[in-house]
């Protein structure tokens, strides 16, 4: 995108984004659509963009102004043993559906420029949004969140959105990016728009790259849990949804690492539906893939 420093008009959308590996240079990008008054959308990705990768980048494009994409496959986020090297990456792809969607800016560091020599900063939050679920020390731990919030609050920091967007597949990490954009006084809304799921239910992740095509039809059976978890909680009580979605995941030989119903908002644990939104949440490895979904209930 080529911005007419002369003309006070929203940039045009059909030039193709703009790959920038700077923040200086994306910085200085944006100085112009900032002076004149115009909304920054973020969207911060991994890339392999996928139909929910998209549907955010197209909500952003109809209400934003400008849309900066981060293609950024965060090293703080994964810990020993998990699939840093063999994440699916195809940067060519995504560049050209990030400009399909709308997209003016793709900023892709490299992680050098993210995280320069003598890095030593780290944003946390507190154990009981990142000490459960995901955060659990016997899952992925609490340091995964911590280089989620410390990530997504350099990304902040540089591109001072008006509205940043996520999915409610990664719901946890949300109520995260939320706990922490109001603590420290982010002037950025956080949207968090519906899991986009593959005609079977299965909700779209990059890492479903992964399945073999045995394990990508019992992966379903997440999607399957979950609905039947709701339905027999509504019906019946919350601990008779969760293991009716037990014996759901059981039926596909699948033995998630949680299944759990926890305060949408607090992430504390729930024994009963009693009027609050209440998330359930389900973690589990199907084949050579760690996949999470999660079904929010508003009684």
């Amino acid at each position: 995108m080529n911005l007419n420093l002369g003309t006070v008009t929203s940039p045009p959308r059909n030039e193709g984004a703009s790959v920038l590996r700077a923040k200086d240079c994306l910085r200085a990008a944006l100085e112009q659509p900032r002076r004149q008054g115009l909304t920054i959308g973020l969207v911060p990705t991994m890339g392999y963009l996928h139909e929910g990768h998209l549907s955010l980048l197209r909500a952003a494009s109809a209400e934003c102004d400008v849309v900066v994409m981060s293609l950024f496959v965060n090293p703080a986020q994964f810990g020993p043993g998990e699939d840093l090297e063999r994440y699916p990456r195809d940067e060519e792809r995504d560049l050209r559906l990030a400009s399909e969607a709308g997209v003016d800016f793709v900023y892709a560091p490299a992680v050098e420029e993210v995280y320069p020599d003598g890095f030593a900063t780290v944003v946390e939050i507190s154990g009981d949004l990142t000490g459960v679920l995901d955060g659990d020390p016997a899952r992925r731990g609490p340091e995964h969140f911590r280089g989620v919030t410390t990530v997504v609050a350099k990304l902040f920091n540089t591109v001072a959105p008006d509205v940043a967007y996520f999915g409610q597949k990664d719901a946890q990490q949300a109520t995260v990016i939320r706990r922490m954009a109001r603590d420290l006084d982010f002037p950025v809304r956080i949207e968090v728009l519906p899991t986009v799921r593959e005609p079977d239910g299965l909700a779209m992740s990059s890492r479903n790259a992964y399945l073999s095509p045995e394990d990508r039809r019992r992966a379903a059976a997440l999607s399957r849990a979950l609905r039947t978890a709701e339905r027999t909680a509504l019906e019946e009580t919350l601990q008779a949804g969760l293991a009716a979605g037990q014996r759901e995941l059981a039926a596909d030989g699948i033995e998630p690492e949680y299944l759990e119903a926890r305060d949408a908002d607090s992430l504390q644990p729930v024994a009963e539906l009693d009027g609050r939104p209440v998330l359930i949440a389900v973690a589990a490895r199907v084949g050579a893939a760690r996949l999470i979904d999660n079904v929010l209930i508003r009684p």
